[in-house]
């Protein structure tokens, strides 16, 4: 079943306080399925025609083992994206350092978005944009892989290069990173997580400088175009059916193959469409679930002192909260008027519980 963000949220917290106070992993997951021992009919059986609760013989099985590939397959994914970019980051910046070597622009390197539609001049060799001036992190913001080539309508381009018949049911967009949780359309595919959404629009092939694209970005509308001799050719326009964080949304631009748009959501929930008219997705039939990577610092630092203890007590080590009594007590040991001066610090001499420690 799914659920709303904020209830996904609130979940979260409870299960997160649950195994922060279990220790670990193997221990959180007895305490789950003892859940499921104790309170449910999980673990019955239907054996008889008259029996009322339970499953038939390995339903139960099936259904935690289903729960667990599907999230297995979403790991494997972000797993998979994680690798894209790092290699994508390492090849970025080795042609940066080749381009510096030749005393040329790099490939991609951030222009100002102007709210005017007229082409904003940039930099020879593709182009990435942002309403503030530019930092220097941000010159070094990286082209995307774009796996659409087509090129789009109107354009110049050879008829074998169009697109065949779009696809047209979310379990068609779930399979294509470019349109996961989003949708394939005429000129441009989406994507979206939690927090974010991302654009692919193909270009023709001899685009292939900032300053032949215009992109122009405000909280509630888009428009990318791109220069056909002295005129441009629109290639996405619209009011976007929720607001977004200008300030931090961004575009690039691969030569001769597309612009990747980055949009900031205002809020963090899921949407149905990009632009307000268009046909709207399945949201049912999305994954909703929030990936590591949504995991604010807080909930990260839990986890890693979670897995930091799990791996010391397999290990017959000090966990963090007996590491940080010892800390405190190391500094009182050999102080004046202390009865263990001149003693060596022994901690086997101290039982912490975890909940004695406040992080």
């Amino acid at each position: 079943m799914d659920l709303a963000p904020a209830m996904t949220d609130m979940y979260d917290q409870a299960l997160l306080g649950i195994l922060q106070h279990v220790g670990n992993v193997q221990e959180f997951l007895g305490v789950l399925f003892g859940f499921l021992y104790r309170k449910t009919d999980f673990y019955r059986l239907l054996l008889r025609p008259d029996d009322r609760l339970g499953f038939p013989p390995g339903v139960a099985q099936t259904m935690a083992l289903k729960a667990f590939k599907n999230f297995e397959h979403l790991a494997r994914q972000d797993d998979e994206k994680r690798q894209r970019e790092l290699v994508e980051k390492m090849r970025k910046r080795e042609e940066k350092a080749a381009a510096e070597r030749m005393k040329v622009p790099a490939v991609a390197q951030e222009v100002e978005i102007h709210s005017a539609p007229e082409p904003v001049p940039g930099p020879d060799d593709g182009a990435a944009a942002r309403p503030q001036e530019p930092t220097a992190a941000e010159e070094t913001a990286e082209a995307a892989d774009c796996s659409v080539a087509a090129e789009p309508p109107g354009a110049a381009a050879p008829v074998e290069s169009q697109p065949s018949a779009l696809p047209k049911r979310q379990e068609q967009f779930q399979t294509n990173p470019d349109s996961y949780n989003g949708a394939v359309r005429e000129n441009y595919t989406w994507s979206q997580d939690y927090s974010d959404l991302e654009i692919k629009v193909p270009v023709p092939k001899h685009i292939v400088k900032g300053r032949q694209v215009s992109v122009d970005l405000s909280s509630s509308s888009i428009r990318v175009a791109v220069l056909e001799g002295s005129s441009q050719h629109v290639l996405v326009e619209g009011r976007l059916t929720h607001k977004i964080n200008t300030e931090s949304s961004l575009w690039s631009l691969e030569p001769g193959k597309c612009i990747l748009i980055n949009l900031n959501k205002v809020g963090e929930y899921w949407w149905s469409a990009i632009l307000e008219g268009e046909e709207p997705i399945d949201i049912d039939k999305i994954n909703k679930e929030r990936s590591m990577a949504t995991v604010d610092e807080e909930e990260h630092a839990v986890l890693d002192r979670l897995t930091f203890d799990y791996h010391q007590k397999l290990q017959g080590k000090p966990q963090s909260h007996e590491l940080k009594v010892h800390e405190m007590l190391k500094k009182g040991w050999d102080v004046e008027g202390s009865p263990f001066r001149g003693q060596k610090f022994d901690p086997a001499m101290f039982n912490i519980s975890p909940g004695a420690v406040q992080f």
